[in-house]
């Protein structure tokens, strides 16, 4: 869980403002050298600044010693010398020297420059030093440098990194002028935030007119992995072409790669894999992730194999790919051998994307208890991990803990997406001690957060509505919808099924078919509960007819159930009959069992008798038969 500090700069008695670790920095650094010190007499500045190029460029040798000691024998230093010091150490990973010379900078009276700001913040936002960022925000607002773009880029980035994401923004709106490096800063802290913000940003980087470069493209497109962006993620494709990116930029193709995986859309991935150099490690892995999104399992571990052979080493995606693929088609052998070597590689320390899908798996596969032991192990608590928890316990009909869990991650500030708060709000709806208060108190948290007008929170809230028999609020619902598809048109039809408003389920199918959308087999099984619920025979045999001569889709086991059942419960017995002989699902003994009690309801002997002889002789050993068809069998 990311460590949350709440800002306020309301005392602005800082001008005299010292950092706690400056101020208990040593000062006892060695300024003067003898040997040096007449060497500097003369055209000192010239000497300053050949010593500034010196500590640069062996900083970019990895000499560091070397250009401490250089440092160390400098009489006069300037801000650049310190900069320069300090850049390289962060450079060359020496974050905790390069600390140390910031502390003795600011302790020794040198101002900081724009540069040095954004080289210590970048550092403390990488070691999650959140505190004392802050502190260094405070010197930045003193100094007049807030507005500064390389400054307010590294303030961006520490406080997206700090969770404190309206906070971040807020500074990145008030900053007069922002480049590419900076909407990458902006973009890269969206990347845990869902997919939905940063098509915000992408339509408000295109409305700013800022040119976007090849890392801009990744981190869009990679937040595009999704069905519901594929429009979007298709036009950045478009222009990727237009600029040469994708046949020149292997991190540009790789992440087209994923794009096209996520959405679906194997052949389109493939093709942009072609351009990839065989010998990229990174091409390897997406062969592996592709085939395993698409439920290809022989390649995926075919491919997988044949990278141990040629030692190319399997990455956090190859290994997500994998998990999720055995969750996918519930093979826990499978998903145990992965963990065993995620384990034996050591990626199940501190990567959410990997913990995340181990949680998943184990749901998947039943074994729910792996999935909170995982969970109570991980070192960090992030909206992934806790997703994958609460759809977990979804899965496993675990509603109570479901709800408990999304408490949880409210109160540690964690926050949350619409996947947490759909399944938030479908857990809630099905539990024994939620009511229509309860629906309403989640329908608020979803426009706070900004999520009302996702699909999948928008159907949940329709579910929920219509369960507690509050259709009206469904309808308001749905109609806030700028665009509802077949799953928005479905929920709505669902929610006027359950609580059995034929006619309405009608209309609005009729709505639907006018708008150009087509609905699917869960639509036309909702209208015909719908119209079976309100005996509505001649209207539900339209619509089982529609389904086959003007929709193209074929009935299944449900539907032909569904109608069956409608036409017993009017009274249409033999024509109940008749459809059900037709059917391939004939020998369905639940079927005819249910065709037999409105024989029963209906008093109808002749059909009744050969319903009964049909029904014992698809389970002759079952008493319940024999209980429920004696009326018929002794005449």
């Amino acid at each position: 869980m990311r460590k949350k500090i709440m800002v306020s700069f309301a005392p602005m008695i800082i001008s005299t403002f010292t950092p706690t670790f400056v101020r208990n920095a040593s000062t006892t650094a060695s300024f003067f050298s003898p040997p040096l010190d007449s060497y500097f007499q003369s055209n000192s500045r010239d000497r300053v600044y050949s010593c500034n190029k010196a500590i640069e460029a062996l900083m970019k040798s990895g000499s560091t010693e070397s250009a401490r000691q250089l440092f160390d024998e400098m009489p006069i230093r300037d801000v650049i010398t310190w900069n320069s010091l300090i850049s390289g150490y962060k450079r060359n990973g020496c974050s905790r020297e390069a600390l140390y010379h910031y502390g003795q900078m600011v302790s020794q009276g040198f101002v900081e420059s724009s540069s040095t700001f954004s080289t210590v913040l970048g550092m403390f936002s990488d070691e999650g030093l959140y505190q004392e960022g802050v502190q260094v925000h405070t010197r930045v607002v003193v100094l007049g440098l807030s507005l500064n773009v390389y400054v307010g880029s590294a303030l961006v980035d520490l406080y997206m990194n700090m969770g404190l994401v309206d906070f971040a923004l807020r500074l990145f709106d008030g900053l007069p002028e922002r480049n590419v490096a900076t909407w990458n800063q902006l973009l890269r802290g969206f990347g845990e935030f869902g997919a939905s913000h940063k098509l915000e940003l992408y339509f408000r980087l295109k409305r700013e007119g800022v040119v976007p470069n090849q890392l801009t493209f990744c981190y869009l497109i990679r937040g595009f992995g999704n069905k519901r962006f594929a429009n979007e993620g298709k036009e950045l494709h478009s222009y990727a072409i237009k600029m040469g990116w994708a046949d020149s930029d292997v991190f540009v193709s790789n992440a087209l790669v994923d794009f096209y995986s996520a959405c679906g859309r194997l052949t389109d991935a493939m093709r942009s894999l072609q351009v990839i150099p065989y010998e990229d490690v990174i091409s390897w892995n997406s062969l592996v992730s592709i085939n395993a999104y698409n439920g290809l399992a022989s390649n995926a571990l075919e491919i997988f194999s044949m990278m141990q052979v040629w030692g190319k080493k399997p990455s956090i995606r190859s290994f997500v790919g994998l998990l999720n693929l055995a969750s996918g088609n519930i093979n826990i052998i499978l998903g145990k051998q992965i963990h065993c070597l995620v384990l034996k590689l050591g990626f199940d320390h501190g990567d959410s994307y990997i913990q995340s899908a181990l949680i998943d798996m184990y749901g998947k596969c039943g074994k729910i208890e792996s999935s909170v032991s995982i969970y109570e192990n991980v070192p960090r608590r992030t909206l992934e991990v806790c997703n994958s928890l609460m759809t977990s316990f979804a899965w496993c009909g675990i509603v109570e803990d479901v709800i408990e869990l999304f408490g949880l991650m409210v109160d540690e500030a964690i926050g949350f997406d619409e996947v947490s708060l759909s399944t938030t709000i479908n857990a809630m709806s099905k539990s024994s001690c939620a009511s229509l208060t309860s629906c309403k108190l989640l329908h608020n948290c979803a426009v706070k957060s900004g999520f009302d007008l996702d699909v999948a929170v928008s159907c949940s809230l329709i579910n929920g509505y219509s369960r507690f028999g509050h259709v009206k609020s469904c309808c308001k619902v749905f109609e806030q919808l700028p665009s509802p598809n077949v799953i928005c048109f479905t929920s709505i039809i669902s929610a006027h099924s359950r609580n059995k408003m034929g006619m309405e389920c009608l209309k609005l199918l009729d709505k639907m078919i006018t708008e150009g959308l087509k609905p699917d087999k869960v639509t036309f099984l909702c209208v015909l509960t719908a119209c079976n619920y309100s005996g509505m025979a001649q209207e539900g045999k339209m619509v089982f007819d529609s389904m086959k001569t003007v929709h193209g889709i074929d009935p299944d086991k449900q539907h032909f159930a569904c109608m069956v059942d409608l036409l017993g419960r009017t009274g249409l017995l033999e024509e109940a009959e008749r459809l059900l002989k037709q059917a391939q699902f004939s020998n369905e003994s639940f079927i005819w069992r249910s065709l037999l009690d409105h024989c029963r309801t209906h008093k109808n002997e002749p059909v009744g008798r050969r319903i009964a002889q049909m029904v014992t002789k698809l389970e002759p050993k079952n008493p319940a038969v024999w209980l429920q068809a004696p009326n018929f069998i002794g005449n």
